[in-house]
């Protein structure tokens, strides 16, 4: 494999593992409560939810999109696929935390993120892939 090719790789792939590894930190914490009074935590806790998969979605977009020769709607579909895959593993990885449950309404939570990201890159008109 070339150098400049490793490179690429790197550039596109790194930030993606680096964002799950966040992702699976901050499932192996007991409790994330804040100080806010309980309905505004779990709000607050439910939009980090969205966002941290929205994140990722926009990051596996991003990897799919530039390392290979794909339609945008082949990328897209790719980063739905996987980071839907690590939204179930990481419930999956919650269930054996202590403090920490595996809930298929975070799942949800976290599938609104991605599709809500999948639906704006979607409609974003500045790519210069083939839809």
């Amino acid at each position: 494999m070339s150098n400049e090719k490793t490179k690429k790789i790197i550039k596109l792939w790194l930030p993606v593992f680096l964002w799950c590894a966040v992702i699976y930190y901050l499932s192996s914490v007991p409790s994330l409560k804040s100080d806010f009074p309980r309905n505004i935590d779990f709000v607050l806790r439910k939009i980090a939810h969205m966002s941290e998969y929205g994140i990722l979605t926009l990051l596996f977009f991003r990897a799919y999109s530039e390392e290979r020769n794909i339609t945008k709607r082949k990328a897209i579909s790719l980063a739905i696929m996987f980071a839907l895959t690590y939204a179930l593993t990481d419930e999956y990885h919650q269930l054996f935390v202590f403090g920490r449950e595996g809930s298929l309404r975070d799942i949800f939570i976290d599938s609104l993120g991605i599709f809500f990201v999948a639906f704006l890159i979607y409609c974003s008109r500045n790519s210069k892939m083939k839809s």
